[in-house]
């Protein structure tokens, strides 16, 4: 046995060999260039800790950091027809949804879900953008029907956080038809008394600004997301004319009347318990995770204090 090339000369190769390093440990910011370690990107909600550029979070992550404890119960939705048009371009429309099904870990584009944020109950609502570019299809209008009559069955309000490219054009006309189907569905909650907020993430565009979108009792968008129904370059092209600087952002749709607010993804979870306990009746809520004493429990306890 050579112990020099059967172990030594082994040992020294491992010392200096090139080890592999996992590629999905660091992420590139698409605004700064920095980059970003994947766990410090993660507590950080996805949000750049060098420029403050939101990046896209998942339905599920989102939902994680929303509900108290990360705790929340799926909401079913109607499954509608796989291939209602037998649509094809470059690969058949099954194919696409079974490459987005399997890029993203999920079934389809939105994800509904119910659960209580600052001890209050309500039904929320996500896109996913990187599942077809969160296109709104018939699944999309039915998973915002199935929210909405949940939420007046609860009595809960709703709250949606949109992110979308717009309809999708594998569904066609039937696509289009989720605009009407989805205004709806809004306005039953508008008939309960529910409130609906709606959050609007970067991108939002096409039929989803023109119909639930836009429709929110309070608006709220996350800073510097893209909101419009036609993108800035076709209306650049359309009129042939520069646009304003910032022209269809969350900060520009705010100073112009479009938005009531523009927060910060850290700061979301606490105004949205703000909002839906304001817009349900509710005290304020109380920090940390006692609930609230009552008033005649308060009251009782001063002479007790008093007397120690």
């Amino acid at each position: 046995m050579n112990w020099i090339s059967n172990y030594v000369r082994p040992k020294i190769n491992s010392l200096f060999s090139r080890r592999e390093v996992p590629e999905n440990l660091w992420t590139k910011c698409p605004e700064c260039g920095t980059m970003l370690f994947h766990r410090e990107l993660a507590d950080n909600l996805n949000v750049c800790s060098n420029c403050d550029h939101h990046m896209a979070i998942s339905p599920r992550e989102r939902f994680a950091r929303l509900f108290d404890g990360g705790v929340f119960v799926e909401v079913k939705v109607p499954e509608p027809l796989a291939d209602p048009l037998h649509f094809r371009d470059q690969k058949r429309y099954p194919e696409r949804m079974k490459a987005a099904q399997k890029a993203s870990g999920e079934k389809e584009a939105m994800l509904v879900a119910e659960g209580e944020i600052g001890r209050t109950p309500i039904v929320a609502v996500a896109q996913d953008f990187s599942f077809m570019a969160g296109s709104m299809g018939m699944y999309v209008g039915n998973a915002i029907i199935a929210a909405a009559e949940t939420a007046v069955k609860r009595k809960a309000p709703m709250v949606l956080f949109a992110a979308a490219g717009g309809a999708r054009m594998q569904e066609g006309i039937l696509s289009l038809m989720q605009m009407p189907r989805t205004t709806v569905a809004v306005q039953m909650l508008k008939e309960a008394g529910l409130p609906y907020i709606v959050v609007l993430t970067h991108p939002t565009t096409g039929g989803v600004t023109a119909s639930y979108a836009m429709l929110g009792d309070v608006q709220i968008s996350e800073p510097n997301a893209l909101i419009c129904f036609a993108g800035p370059r076709v209306i650049e092209q359309t009129i042939r004319e520069k646009l304003p600087e910032g022209f269809q952002r969350a900060e520009y749709l705010l100073d112009h009347g479009m938005l009531d607010r523009v927060t910060h993804r850290k700061q979301l979870r606490d105004e949205l318990i703000a909002l839906v306990r304001l817009l349900t009746g509710k005290p304020p809520a109380v920090k940390g995770d006692l609930p609230a004493p009552k008033a005649d429990t308060a009251s009782a306890a001063t002479p007790e204090a008093g007397k120690s």
